[in-house]
């Protein structure tokens, strides 16, 4: 069967292209970056069908085919995650100067494709011997199934699918044109915001971001969250901005109400919970991390295992790419983390082989657990450089984008590797596919970026939240500076937070499963504390939504909830940079 070929490259490299697009403009209102595979799969599916409709195409997309084109897809996609737009974006936020977008663009490709390579030689151990789950991978290969079953019914499946995401996009389109596209001949617009007729310590609810947004894309993104996650932003916002914010003004601790007043206080025991909490689960994956450098011992030379029909199959990727690319890339890195970021040559020989060494641990806990844990590892490198080359703000957040961004791209491809071995697809045809998304991914984030984010200063306001951004400048700061720089409130708040985040986390993971649902998520708690209140209500209104429809009509949201929330959150973001377009070319007004 047909699988990596020329249009399955083209369209991938679109598909992740677009799919990079939308995830920038909600990981810059929520924090988040959204899943890619199961959208990409959908999306490429109805492509094909409309290409074949047109008489474009006589030959119909394959269940192989499509699965190396939602690999492309998902290497451009997740472009966003990894720590690269979070460290870009908090590195704009702590210095004026801005890095030329060439050597970025080649940064970010870099570091990606490092993971690339360096998820081939752990894939026999995790997937082949180990087959860990890789849950995300797993449902991927299940939708495949589905959508491309002829005989059971899968074109009536596929097309449910199709069309609901293709309403849902034109849905989000429409609000956002009516709600951001300003100009004199605009009808009307819909406003952003509905205040509510409250107070709350003598003020009205929006001075303290407590108002409902019209963006659709937080309500999408909440879909798309656990239920627990979403009350667990509801519960973290209300404590924060109902709770916490009026007494830090009547304390004097912050000099007024708004977004950027409350956030600068509140970003500190925000970021300590999420630190505190990703190190915690961390520690208590000790075994997985054991397991991860046992399994790399026997890559070492002597201790390789005698060849097997698995390690000599010609789909399988060939053991010598992994040092290759290790020695052809990582002088590239290094130098770059000289140039841009003024990072010493031998920090960035030890930053280099410790990011690999992480991304191979970073592979291991997604497999198990679903979860990449760049909460972890990057404050981990951030503290090792804040020690290396103390007061350097730019090096210490850009090194964790190196550990960041390798470990959530080696543990991408194994995701998707997940997917291929299920359908039997080949996995060298799969990483030379993910490196296309690579190449795509890094040529479109970082323009999409400056378009729409052209001013970095709207960074941390209340229209760009950019809640994992001011995460990563908060620990950045911290461990370069010192804690002792901040207030003495800002300081018991940070203890404060690292000590609940390490108990939800404990909490969490010991708890009776039957209690497991009742514990505040870490992440939903930590993240509510540095996104306006607005975003939290909204974003558990969409976990709410698509809850109340799994429980009810469960068929019916098994269909509706990824594709509905994919289309609302496509249609807004692409919208939203439609309208900037328009914007730079003087057809609208700011």
């Amino acid at each position: 069967m047909n699988q990596l070929t020329p249009r399955a490259i083209v369209v991938g490299m679109l598909i992740g292209a677009v799919m990079c697009l939308s995830n920038i403009y909600v990981f810059f209102k929520t924090g988040w970056s959204m899943g890619v595979t199961l959208t990409a799969c959908i999306l490429a599916w109805a492509v094909f069908k409309g290409l074949a409709a047109a008489k474009v195409t006589k030959e119909p997309l394959g269940i192989l085919e499509n699965n190396a084109l939602t690999t492309v897809a998902s290497g451009a996609g997740f472009m966003t995650g990894g720590g690269n737009m979070a460290a870009f974006g908090a590195l704009l936020m702590v210095t004026s100067d801005r890095p030329p977008s060439i050597p970025i663009i080649f940064w970010f490709a870099a570091i990606a494709a490092l993971g690339v390579f360096a998820a081939i030689p752990i894939k026999r151990q995790l997937i082949d011997e180990e087959k860990l789950p890789f849950p995300t991978g797993t449902a991927t290969a299940e939708t495949l199934r589905s959508i491309h079953g002829a005989d059971a019914g899968g074109d009536v499946e596929g097309s449910k699918k199709a069309r609901a995401l293709a309403w849902a996009a034109g849905f989000g389109a429409i609000v956002a044109f009516f709600r951001d596209a300003k100009a004199a001949w605009m009808p009307f617009n819909l406003p952003g915001a509905l205040e509510l007729p409250f107070t709350l310590a003598g003020k009205a609810l929006k001075d303290w971001t407590l108002v409902l947004k019209t963006e659709v894309v937080l309500i999408a993104a909440g879909a798309l969250m656990s239920f627990r996650t979403g009350w667990s932003l509801l519960l973290g916002g209300g404590l924060t901005y109902v709770v916490l914010a009026p007494a830090l003004l009547d304390a004097g601790a912050i000099t007024g109400t708004g977004y950027k007043a409350i956030v600068a206080w509140t970003l500190w025991p925000g970021a300590a919970v999420l630190v505190g909490s990703g190190l915690t689960t961390f520690a208590l994956d000790y075994k997985s991390v054991l397991r991860s450098f046992s399994g790399l011992a026997a890559l070492l030379p002597g201790r390789a295992k005698p060849a097997t029909a698995v390690q000599d199959d010609p789909e399988e990727c060939p053991a010598w790419w992994f040092p290759v690319g290790f020695v052809v890339l990582s002088p590239v890195v290094i130098f770059l983390m000289g140039w841009l970021f003024q990072i010493p040559v031998w920090a960035g020989l030890v930053a280099v082989p410790l990011a690999v060494l992480m991304g191979f641990v970073a592979a291991r806990v997604t497999g198990e657990t679903d979860v990449t844990p760049t909460k972890a590892l990057g404050p981990v490198t951030q503290l090792l450089f804040g020690v290396m080359t103390p007061g350097n703000l730019s090096g210490n957040i850009m090194s964790a984008n190196v550990t960041g961004g390798i470990g959530l791209h080696a543990a991408d491809l194994l995701t998707t590797l997940k997917t291929g071995k299920l359908l039997g697809a080949s996995a060298r045809q799969q990483a030379r596919a993910q490196l296309f998304g690579v190449v795509a991914g890094a040529a479109v984030v970082v323009p999409a970026f400056n378009l729409i984010i052209p001013d970095p200063s709207v960074l941390g306001g209340d229209a760009w939240p950019a809640p994992s951004c001011l995460v990563w400048a908060g620990v950045s700061k911290a461990f370069s500076n010192g804690i002792s720089a901040l207030p003495e409130s800002a300081r018991t708040a940070v203890w404060v937070g690292l000590l609940l985040g390490v108990a939800l986390a404990l909490a969490e993971r010991l708890a009776p499963k039957p209690l497991k649902a009742f514990i505040p998520s870490p992440s939903g708690v930590g993240i509510a504390m540095v996104i306006p209140g607005s975003n939290a209500v909204a974003m558990f209104l969409g976990s709410a939504l698509a809850e109340l429809l799994r429980r009810k009509k469960p068929e019916l949201a098994e269909r509706l909830v990824v594709p509905v929330s994919s289309g609302l959150i496509a249609g807004e973001s692409l919208m939203g940079i439609v309208v900037a377009l328009l914007v730079v070319a003087g057809v609208l007004s700011r």
